[in-house]
């Protein structure tokens, strides 16, 4: 069997597989279809004194809660099952985004990008469990693939869509969240309640196994780190490269077009690495993030600089299917809701803390470049914690034969 007839292999359930990616995408949304009305939004609400800090924080607003919920949305996930709740979670995500273009306060505003935390808590959760649940591991890269490689023409989009209709009203881009109904109408046709072999086996003798918290910590801890050093540079590129020289947004985003498609080829490493362990897909990744950061912080031109941002965005592609998919290998059917509700928290946690690791290093150093270089550092070192994890592992296999 050819590659390309394995890759359709394990493409199955081909509309519950396109379903979880379009809904995997709705809380991207939430931060992408903002930043072209941030602007607008400041403007409209000049009265309020503090429209300047407020409008900035309603964009980040939703990723705290859902980095607060997504444990809880986990536990209910084992609970109580997964399809109802991404009902429920995906309608109230249709009404809550799109709410605010019938408001005209800066507060209840504000309060409704919060309680669309809750509901993007519950989609993340079940979206990653369900591609866990539906699929072997083969499946589950594949479709972690697609939706990596389809993720920048959706951010494109959204973004584009959001500038063209706030162009018309200031609050035009919240309409965006309307694409939740059609998703929703998919779930209801397409998602079913799963139910594992296992599961049913220890219904029936009343049996529980306890939940692996030893793993669930490395993955909160992997995740939480990972999650910062990557969100450096979508934070905090555009303070690298005006200290070169590039100042103006219309340029920056003219010179970072083509090293942001390199995105995609970070995904193709990360299906062409589908059969190696996830000690050689996280070394990768780490390795392609961290050499690009360290590129950006010694970086003395443009050339140098654009070629660095390239080979980071590369990392940026493998970032989030390797660390879901060395996820979900650690929690079985029974606890992979709460185990992925971690993963969901650690990961806006690091986004959360993101911008302070980088402040406080660009303090240490002097510049948000020497910042860029130590985060790299610290990024391709961590190569060889992976590497020696890898190796341990493999020992232990070993030896169990």
């Amino acid at each position: 069997m050819n590659p390309f007839s394995r890759f359709l292999a394990g493409m199955t359930l081909r509309p519950q597989g396109l379903t979880l990616i379009a809904a995997g995408f709705l809380p991207v949304f939430a931060i992408v279809t903002m930043f072209p009305i941030v602007a607008a939004m400041i403007q409209h609400f000049s009265n309020d004194p503090a429209a300047a800090s407020k409008v900035p924080l309603m964009v980040t607003a939703p990723g705290l809660t859902v980095a607060v919920l997504s444990p809880f949305a986990g536990l209910i996930v084992d609970r109580f099952g997964r399809r109802r709740l991404l009902l429920v979670s995906t309608l109230l995500y249709g009404a809550l985004g799109s709410a605010p273009f019938l408001l005209d306060d800066i507060n209840q505003i504000f309060a409704t990008r919060l309680l669309l935390g809750a509901c993007e808590a519950g989609i993340l959760t079940i979206v990653n469990t369900l591609i866990a649940d539906y699929w072997d591991d083969t499946g589950r890269k594949n479709w972690l693939f697609v939706q990596g490689f389809v993720g920048t023409f959706f951010g494109s989009a959204a973004m584009l869509a959001s500038g063209l209709i706030a162009g018309v009203r200031w609050n035009g881009g919240f309409l965006i969240y309307l694409v939740a109904f059609p998703i929703f109408a998919a779930m209801l046709a397409f998602i079913y309640e799963p139910q594992s072999k296992d599961q049913r086996a220890q219904s029936a003798a009343r049996t529980r196994t306890p939940f692996p918290w030893i793993e669930a910590l490395a993955v909160v801890l992997v995740t939480f780190s990972a999650s910062a050093l990557y969100y450096i540079f979508i934070v905090n590129g555009s303070i690298a490269f005006a200290e070169i020289g590039v100042k103006d947004s219309a340029e920056l985003s003219r010179l970072t077009y083509i090293p942001s498609l390199f995105v995609m080829l970070g995904a193709v490493i990360f299906r062409m690495l589908a059969k190696r362990s996830n000690a050689v897909q996280l070394t990768a990744f780490l390795l392609f993030l961290g050499t690009g950061l360290v590129g950006v912080g010694m970086a003395k031109n443009l050339p140098s600089m654009i070629m660095a941002v390239t080979v980071q965005q590369i990392g940026a592609g493998m970032a989030v299917p390797t660390l879901i998919a060395w996820a979900q290998t650690k929690f079985t059917f029974e606890h992979r809701g709460r185990g992925m509700g971690a993963w969901t928290s650690a990961f806006f946690m690091g986004q959360f803390a993101s911008a302070w690791v980088a402040n406080n290093l660009a303090q240490a150093t002097g510049s948000m470049r020497g910042g860029f270089l130590i985060a790299g550092l610290i990024a391709v070192a961590s190569c060889g914690v992976v590497v020696l994890w890898g190796l341990l592992a493999r020992g232990k296999a070993r030896l169990a034969i």
